[in-house]
């Protein structure tokens, strides 16, 4: 099948900014990324010369990798093969996330490989991985259930990946930082998510939140779950999709979000790569920018801040591009539960090992933060600020500051 064209003739662009695409080949092609420029480590081959290269290069490495895997798990290499299928499934992510467009065989295809690729991995897991299918207003949500062996009325973590992931990406299932800390975790693909995408379920303002309150649900039915302590970890987008569930699902004890996404959306859609809305267009299914804009207009959190009552954690980089630090602060005061957040001295969007962190990703320590609150280990009049500097101070176990405006110069040099 030949994927939709255009014959028309017409020189218009869906959005304004497709005009750039030759500034984006360029930036593809120089630093092997599609955004997220502040880093200098390339996601991306140098083989890539423009942006539609990036599924057939990417696609050859996934190849590779599932092919050592396959021999792995034939020798009896557990944990060599989940390992090799886990870089697979990243692979065939990126991979598939280049292409917005619906129906389109190469999307079908990579999107295919990445599924077949985690199923690598839940036969090579070291503990049960179920796939499973949550029905939700006339359709089905996928998930995979990652589960504690043996585990019983456990502390779980509703995992929401960003807009630029897929239920496969976190968390690794060859070391799953959940279960080593005897939490379950339910991986989702939210509206606009992954499989969702290719079921055409559209995301919208506020859907997101009540497909993830739907698998809420689920969970207070599964014997391994403690309905009463589950928690919900965010990363970019999903920061701001946690949040907004949080706010419409009181059964929620505790969220964690990081790579922020908490204020308006023009850092992200009108000033960050262009092809964050390219792509956030093609997962709504709309394709009229003055339609999007009208959507992308609700789609932040102030006003909401007083609904989420649970025990909440945000981190955010000093000079995020997609979320400004002011933004971030000014919802952070408006939480009404107990809340604490990390401000990353120098740091971005941060879905990478970070200097502030001791080169660790952000992900561990949250989860130690998650699994500390499920277990009311956490003062229910929490409210704390930590500035974590770079290369210097105890990370996120510094001392707190007396307030979220000690992240300005005036105050920090006295911190």
């Amino acid at each position: 099948m030949i994927p939709p064209t255009d014959k028309t003739g017409s020189l218009r662009s869906e959005r304004r900014r497709d005009n750039q695409q030759w500034l984006l080949d360029w930036m593809v092609k120089t630093t092997g990324r599609t955004h997220n420029f502040a880093y200098d480590h390339r996601e991306i081959p140098a083989e890539v010369k423009t942006y539609r290269q990036i599924p057939r290069v990417m696609e050859k490495a996934g190849r590779h990798q599932q092919a050592i895997a396959r021999a792995a798990e034939a020798a009896g290499h557990r944990q060599s093969a989940c390992e090799l299928y886990y870089k697979a499934c990243e692979q065939y992510r990126i991979a598939q996330h280049a292409i917005f467009v619906d129906d389109h065989p190469d999307k079908i295809f990579l999107h295919g490989k990445l599924i077949e690729s985690f199923e690598g991995c839940m036969r090579t897991a070291d503990y049960p991985i179920e796939r499973v299918e949550i029905d939700w207003e006339g359709a089905k949500i996928q998930c995979n259930f990652h589960k504690v062996p043996g585990g019983k009325k456990l502390p779980t973590i509703l995992s929401i990946p960003g807009m630029d992931q897929t239920k496969e990406a976190v968390p690794d299932p060859s070391n799953n930082l959940f279960i080593k800390r005897g939490m379950n975790v339910l991986c989702v693909d939210g509206p606009g998510q992954g499989m969702s995408n290719l079921r055409k379920i559209r995301v919208t303002a506020d859907n997101h939140e009540r497909a993830t309150s739907a698998c809420v649900d689920w969970l207070t039915r599964q014997p391994e779950v403690d309905p009463a302590r589950i928690g919900v970890m965010g990363i970019s987008m999903g920061s701001y999709w946690s949040n907004r569930l949080a706010a419409h699902d009181s059964r929620v004890k505790a969220i964690a979000s990081s790579a922020a996404n908490y204020g308006t959306k023009k850092a992200i859609f009108e000033e960050a790569s262009p092809r964050f809305k390219q792509i956030f267009m093609y997962m709504a299914g709309i394709h009229d920018e003055a339609e999007f804009d009208k959507m992308a207009e609700k789609m932040h959190l102030f006003g909401y801040g007083p609904k989420v009552k649970c025990y909440s954690l945000m981190v955010l980089g000093e000079y995020d591009p997609l979320c400004h630090l002011e933004e971030g602060l000014a919802y952070f005061e408006e939480v009404a539960g107990p809340k604490e957040i990390w401000v990353l001295e120098n740091e971005n969007h941060v879905p990478r090992p970070s200097r502030n962190f001791g080169g660790m990703l952000a992900d561990p320590l949250v989860a130690d933060w998650l699994k500390d609150a499920l277990l009311d280990k956490k003062p229910r009049d929490l409210n704390k600020a930590v500035f974590v500097h770079d290369r210097i101070g105890e990370g996120p176990y510094s001392p707190q500051l007396r307030g979220v405006e000690d992240v300005y110069l005036g105050r920090r040099l006295e911190i």
